[in-house]
């Protein structure tokens, strides 16, 4: 037979249960913000950061992330990683709000271009700058339009000839000659 018990001892017992679970509920909350708040200073510190000619790189999901002004840039190289070349290119301003127009011989550069200027330019469209071998639903441009055109060469070399910028080199630099590009017309590099 079960033992009677009060109706004050049938309370008691029920407060003291609910303050037992209130603690171990107040200590678990604790716990649980306090495991946050360390956390964080952990990411924070474990982020790979370097600042170059006064501009701040950040390290992201693969990416080197820059802020500039009210846009945000990422690039797969940061400027310490990629080869100076020596060349004089249009500032990301000639680009603002007009159609920009790449012709390439290598995606991941495209990408890298596009994802970077296409916050920037109207719109960006693949094109062809001749007629001979291009697609027939590509259109042809020239040089009057702000062009990019990134081709496989022997040699690495940026270089402007109106609005065409002519990015070449060797199928494996084609990226980072890309990055170099927009290192440049950033201002980042001289």
């Amino acid at each position: 037979m079960r033992k009677l018990k009060s109706k004050h001892t049938e309370t008691k017992k029920q407060k003291r249960n609910q303050v037992i679970i209130g603690v171990i509920l107040i200590f678990v909350m604790f716990g649980s913000v306090f495991g946050v708040i360390v956390g964080s200073f952990g990411k924070n510190s474990s982020l790979k950061k370097i600042s170059y000619n006064s501009y701040e790189f950040v390290k992201q999901n693969n990416f080197w992330v820059l802020n500039l002004g009210d846009f945000e840039f990422a690039f797969r190289y940061n400027p310490n990683e990629v080869e100076k070349i020596d060349s004089k290119l249009e500032y990301l301003n000639h680009y603002y709000d007009k159609p920009l127009y790449i012709s390439s011989e290598n995606n991941e550069a495209t990408s890298e271009i596009a994802l970077n200027l296409d916050q920037i330019t109207l719109r960006i469209q693949p094109a062809c700058l001749e007629e001979e071998g291009c697609e027939e639903n590509l259109p042809v441009k020239t040089c009057e339009n702000n062009f990019i055109i990134i081709t496989k060469s022997n040699e690495s070399k940026i270089t402007q000839n109106e609005s065409c910028v002519f990015i070449q080199g060797a199928e494996e630099n084609l990226t980072k000659l890309s990055d170099e590009f927009l290192f440049k017309i950033m201002g980042i590099r001289e």
